[in-house]
């Protein structure tokens, strides 16, 4: 009898052992940044305050074998932050691709993650005084998938939810939806050539104030040789909701590696804001420059940027001016 206990306590201890859990150890990561930021133009949002401000972050990750795969986990803290300023984690398996679930600002798949590609010694032309043009899935809630299959890249994107009224209050597809974003790349068509080009669907909008659901559509090329980058991507976004303008994009950037710690950029996207009933179209034309210089663990980056037709407004304009010291640890 005494044997029999002894032989169930044995089995069980090796069920425990094949279920338990494999230990993985978190790195940590900080950095520090301080900016200077100044405002322009007649738009009405210039700096009258402190110009001066400063962030921290630090974040932790780490990763560990499950058996069928590798699961990788991001968590970051940022200042002014109540909760996580970022939060992510995936499954690698290998040939059968990565899965992801992002819950905040992981920005991981989809047209989220490809939405301008353009080359950038720091920061996009459009930063501070417009909008790329296209948005995706988002950062919130997204079930994600991506993988490789020979020279093409494949970056897919899921999220549920709607605004429109509590589930406590209404239910069918008029209150909730859904997201859906796909983008390809290809690469080794021609060495330093990637092209790649994307589609978003957003459907979370409530039905009784939308026409139809929103879309977009984004095209990246990018070729690069020795210490030189170009690039040209073109966007549309196609407004669901009734009487708001669809907008088209062109967007082109260069940029420069003078040597292994200086490097600069210069950019300018245009974006038409299309005609609606009797109001004109107009384009909004965007220029932006920049540089950085890295010295080891430290950055020292600047972008300016100006705006003319302001958000499709005539006459509008708006310009910003950023200076970033980053140290990283």
């Amino acid at each position: 009898m005494n044997n029999v206990k002894k032989l169930g306590l044995s089995a069980l201890a090796g069920s425990l052992v094949a279920f338990s859990a494999n230990a993985a150890e978190l790195s940590v990561a900080g950095g520090v940044e301080v900016t200077y930021t100044d405002t322009g133009g007649n738009t009405g949002n210039e700096v009258t305050g402190n110009s001066y401000g400063a962030n921290s972050s630090v974040t932790m990750s780490g990763s560990g074998d499950v058996g069928f795969g590798t699961v990788s986990m991001t968590r970051t803290l940022n200042d002014g932050n109540s909760g996580w300023g970022s939060s992510h984690q995936s499954l690698d398996m290998g040939d059968m691709g990565v899965f992801s679930f992002d819950s905040t600002a992981g920005a991981l798949v989809g047209i989220t993650a490809n939405d301008d590609l353009m080359p950038t010694a720091y920061e996009e032309a459009s930063t501070g005084v417009s909008a790329k043009g296209v948005s995706g899935v988002g950062s919130t809630n997204v079930i994600g998938y991506r993988n490789t299959f020979g020279m093409f890249s494949v970056s897919a994107g899921y999220s549920q939810g709607g605004t429109s009224t509590a589930e406590s209050a209404s239910s069918g597809e008029a209150s909730h939806g859904s997201s859906e974003d796909i983008y390809v790349s290809m690469n080794g068509l021609m060495d330093g050539l990637t092209i790649g080009a994307g589609h978003a669907t957003n459907g979370t909008t409530d039905t009784s104030t939308t026409s139809e659901d929103t879309t977009s559509t984004v095209g990246n090329l990018v070729y690069s040789t020795g210490p030189v980058s170009i690039g040209y991507r073109m966007a549309e976004t196609n407004k669901g909701t009734a009487a708001t303008a669809s907008r088209v994009v062109d967007h082109y950037s260069i940029a420069f590696n003078v040597n292994d710690n200086f490097a600069i950029s210069w950019g300018q996207q245009d974006t038409e804001v299309e005609a609606i009933s009797a109001t004109a179209s107009v384009t909004e034309e965007v220029t932006g420059i920049s540089a950085a210089y890295t010295a080891g663990a430290a950055s020292v980056r600047v972008n300016h940027s100006k705006a003319d037709n302001d958000n499709g407004v005539t006459a509008t304009d708006d310009e910003t001016t950023e200076i970033s010291l980053v140290l990283s640890f």
